[in-house]
């Protein structure tokens, strides 16, 4: 059977690196190629797919701007008989701009030119070097009129669709550079049903995927109909070309060129006949939460480590439960292989700890190496106890264990090039409890952006697919085991008022007074605010962590060191 009178639409939902310019555009013609042996009339590719995302400070070298146009004409040679659109970095009379190439047959057709909104994240441009909507044209392909949207954060603000084209065309595509939190794709889906309800047409939502230095891009690329109704999803955190038919009778062009004027012709197109169910590919759809950003954090491990030249991994495991959540992620990102655990234990380590770092090796099929540090801590205490005389021990000898621990991890990671992943939460991160140049030294931060109470749902979802987590570690209480007889609440609130405390300060940006009238404790309020300031010393020299909340330490928060204000 065949299917004639449908326009054919598809979405290559890439994985791309920041600068591999060569690589990006074989990766867009392999999918190109793809669409077309599948009869496509129009394949899209996201927002700056040819340079990478978000390149950052690399849009102010003008040879990188020239690499990626240069890279663009070169593809575009190759383009065959398929309407192909791709994101790249645009210049014009010295100015940038997040563009859209449009190419058909060897031959670039047309340029969009747009830009939306001042990112919440390190996005490639700043406000001084970017003009707002400055050429979207409309397009005509075999009678289908169509536009474009290269856009930013489109959902973050409810009265965007009055700053886009007045008049909407049969179709519109958005592609778009989106970075995942929790709850992200539900708004972008919410955003782009109401345009296509408010201005009747079909819409194609197209998304990076892939981790790039802290953000997780996560896909979930999309095609909706006129009413708003979702036809069909790209998948979650992989790669993915997804096609959807079109009726051509939902997409009429009679009397297009009175009502969007002067458009660019593409062509009148070849006529393919096309295959009916082809393409009903069914694809799991993650509704759960917790597993959503558990398969964010294997994604934006797994590309760190690869796409910076890694290939194996190191930790410090503790037999804590975040030790034990990063191995476990790592073992899951990387393969079991390829991730290796130091268990170095201190004076104060307790026999149960060694137990359970033992355990969760065994269970995860990870090696687990022992290194004690007494010895060396004791070398220490020795060396400065003449400078230390008549004093007592303080953090200062609880600090010392954690940055002998730091050099170890850094030695592995020297000697066999092993990338040492850092174990902190965002609770710790938050309030500083975390020894710099100690538990901090290493090279990704995979859990910073993960408050300890989530730490916990994260085990539990990770057991729920195979126990690797001992029960163990999951019940008792939590310590640093610096000291004799230490416990986390001996410096810290209780965890889940900690983090109720550090969500309403640091996501939902309210004050003091504020996160009191919610009926916290005043005193403790102030207590954990006044160590998230305190602590942005060190949290500028920690390593990128992956973002998984609106608002992540370092991307989307920060304060200046030099700091009197209260509130």
């Amino acid at each position: 059977m065949v299917l004639e009178d449908v326009h054919r639409i598809a979405i290559g939902q890439l994985n791309t690196t920041v600068g591999d310019l060569e690589g990006n555009c074989r990766k867009i013609l392999e999918y190109t190629k793809m669409a077309r042996s599948l009869d496509v009339d129009i394949v899209v590719f996201p927002e700056l797919v040819i340079p990478g995302c978000p390149p950052g400070g690399l849009i102010h070298r003008p040879k990188f701007i020239d690499d990626n146009i240069m890279a663009l004409k070169m593809l575009s040679k190759d383009i065959p008989d398929i309407v192909t659109i791709v994101g790249f970095a645009d210049r014009q009379d010295s100015i940038l701009y997040s563009a859209a190439s449009v190419m058909y047959g060897g031959e670039i057709k047309g340029i969009c030119r747009s830009k939306v909104l001042q990112p919440i994240y390190p996005l490639p441009f700043k406000k001084d070097c970017v003009e707002s909507n400055i050429d979207n044209p409309v397009f005509y392909y075999r009678d289908m009129p169509f536009s474009l949207q290269v856009i930013y954060d489109l959902w973050q603000d409810d009265t965007i669709q009055d700053t886009y084209l007045p008049c909407r065309p049969g179709f519109m595509i958005y592609l778009c550079s989106s970075p995942y939190h929790m709850g992200k794709a539900d708004q972008r889906e919410d955003v782009i049903i109401r345009l296509s309800r408010k201005e009747g047409c079909y819409a194609g939502y197209v998304n990076l995927v892939g981790g790039q230095d802290g953000l997780v891009f996560d896909g979930r690329s999309f095609f909706v109909d006129k009413n708003g109704n979702i036809l069909c999803r790209a998948m979650s955190f992989k790669e993915d070309l997804l096609v959807v038919d079109i009726p051509k009778d939902d997409i009429c062009a009679e009397g297009a060129m009175d009502l969007y004027g002067e458009a660019i012709k593409i062509s009148d197109g070849i006529k393919r006949d096309k295959r009916l169910n082809l393409l009903q590919i069914e694809r799991p759809c993650i509704s759960n939460p917790v597993e959503e950003v558990y398969k964010a954090l294997v994604l934006g491990l797994g590309d760190y480590v690869s796409k910076n030249g890694f290939e194996k991994a190191v930790l410090g495991i503790s037999g804590g439960i975040d030790s034990a959540l990063v191995a476990a992620i790592a073992a899951d990102s990387l393969g079991s292989d390829n991730v290796t655990g130091i268990f170095m234990p201190s004076p104060y380590t307790s026999e149960e700890s060694k137990k359970d770092a033992i355990g969760l090796a065994e269970n995860l099929g990870i090696k687990l190496i022992e290194v004690p540090i007494e010895d060396i801590y004791n070398v220490y205490l020795n060396t400065l106890r003449p400078f230390f005389k008549g004093l007592n021990e303080d953090i200062t000898e609880e600090n010392i264990q954690a940055r002998i621990r730091g050099n170890i991890l850094m030695a592995f990671s020297n000697k066999f090039r092993w990338l040492v992943l850092t174990t902190g939460n965002k609770s710790e991160m938050s309030v500083g409890y975390a020894t710099l140049y100690g538990d901090m030294a290493g090279g990704l931060a995979v859990i910073k952006d993960v408050p300890k109470t989530f730490v916990y749902r994260l085990c539990e979802y990770r057991n729920s697919l195979g126990a690797v987590i001992p029960e163990n570690i999951l019940k008792k209480e939590p310590t640093a085991e610096l000291r004799a007889n230490q416990k986390d609440t001996d410096t810290l609130p209780p965890y889940e008022r900690l983090d109720k405390i550090l969500r309403l300060y640091l996501e939902d940006g309210l004050s003091w007074d504020d996160i009191i009238l919610q009926g916290m404790d005043k005193e403790e309020v102030e207590r954990v605010i006044r160590m998230v300031k305190i602590s942005e010393y060190k949290r500028r020299q920690s390593p990128p962590g992956i973002k998984v909340t609106p608002k992540a330490l370092g991307l989307d928060f920060d304060m200046p060191v030099t700091n009197r204000y209260s509130g």
